[in-house]
């Protein structure tokens, strides 16, 4: 007599549908090897595109501020280090509001502002990414120019770095600019992972916390933080990806200068995803279109060193936290 599966499946099923297991399995290792191909695909096409400015400049591109497609010269410094800025910028202001919305959202909000102060977090993450841009070209620049650029020069005029780190002409778009608004359009991803994650505590953690006398602070500094650290620290490098990755916004404000005269905060610059936005519809065949496809290639690298960085970081964190388990 035929016996029922131990899964509930009546008795035959598996001869009908003998090819069920096999297609699945086929199908599973097929997304798997697409998802690789493609991969290595761009990185392919990346590395062939860029090879005539490859060999023409070698790593001295990684190191030259001049941009000319006139004359052929062309280096990344100054794409390289507006991206790595304001990305740094984004991060700096980003992390510590994302930390505090996540913490008032599962600590301390009553519960009837927990659900729509949620919900219009994470609808700010469905803003389109060229509105932020407009926005803060036509609206937060020139607030940025008259209430805070204008100010902090006229404070620290003649003051060694601190004059030269707020000087640039007060227009409102340069640096800070991009880096503010990239960590307005960064903040809802970090904070709603971090708000999902920090829900992951065990109640009995927390209130057990609490019945021995805790604060909210220690709640979250002993407890919270470091039964979720691995979650925060994905949630940062989950943000830091976007805005590596963000073109348009970045595009608006941050001044599009192959430049770099200045360490000033409110110079206008470059950034590797700007810089392509601009120029690759009309760069022509050679080596312009070529140093653009390096500068790509490099953004690609960047990625994925911070990508391989956050990986080896989670996995040390894991690590230790089976070490003391």
């Amino acid at each position: 007599m035929e016996r029922a599966s131990p899964l509930g499946d009546p008795p035959g099923r598996r001869r009908v549908w003998p090819w069920a297991d096999s297609a699945f399995s086929f199908l599973a290792h097929a997304a798997a090897w697409v998802t690789l191909l493609l991969l290595v695909g761009i990185i392919v096409s990346l590395v062939v595109g860029a090879m005539p400015a490859i060999r023409e400049f070698g790593l001295g591109f990684l190191a030259s501020t001049e941009w000319d497609p006139v004359q052929l010269k062309f280096g990344g410094l100054v794409m390289i280090y507006g991206t790595l800025m304001t990305s740094f910028i984004a991060l700096l202001i980003a992390v510590p509001v994302s930390f505090g919305i996540a913490i008032f959202l599962t600590e301390l909000s009553p519960s009837w502002l927990k659900r729509p102060l949620g919900v219009a977090v994470e609808l700010l993450a469905a803003v389109p990414s060229i509105v932020y841009g407009m926005w803060g070209l036509l609206v937060f620049g020139p607030i940025l120019s008259t209430y805070v650029q204008q100010p902090l020069q006229s404070v620290f005029d003649g003051v060694p770095f601190l004059g030269t780190l707020f000087a640039g002409p007060p227009v409102g778009i340069g640096i800070l600019s991009a880096g503010i608004i990239l960590a307005i359009m960064i903040i809802p991803f970090i904070a709603s992972v971090m708000r999902d994650v920090f829900e992951t505590t065990p109640a009995l953690l927390k209130e057990s916390a609490y019945g021995l006398g805790s604060t909210t602070w220690e709640v979250v500094s002993k407890v919270v933080l470091p039964y979720t650290k691995t979650g925060v620290v994905g949630a940062i490098m989950l943000g830091l990806g976007r805005a590596l990755g963000e073109t348009m916004a970045v595009t608006f404000v941050i001044g599009n200068f192959n430049q770099l005269d200045s360490l000033s905060l409110f110079e206008a610059a470059n950034s590797i995803t700007s810089a392509l936005a601009n120029e690759f519809a009309e760069a022509g065949e050679g080596l312009h279109q070529a140093a653009l496809i390096y500068l790509g290639l490099i953004l690609f690298f960047i990625t994925f060193v911070v990508l391989a960085a956050s990986k080896i970081l989670l996995s040390r964190l894991r690590r230790n936290e089976g070490s003391r388990t």
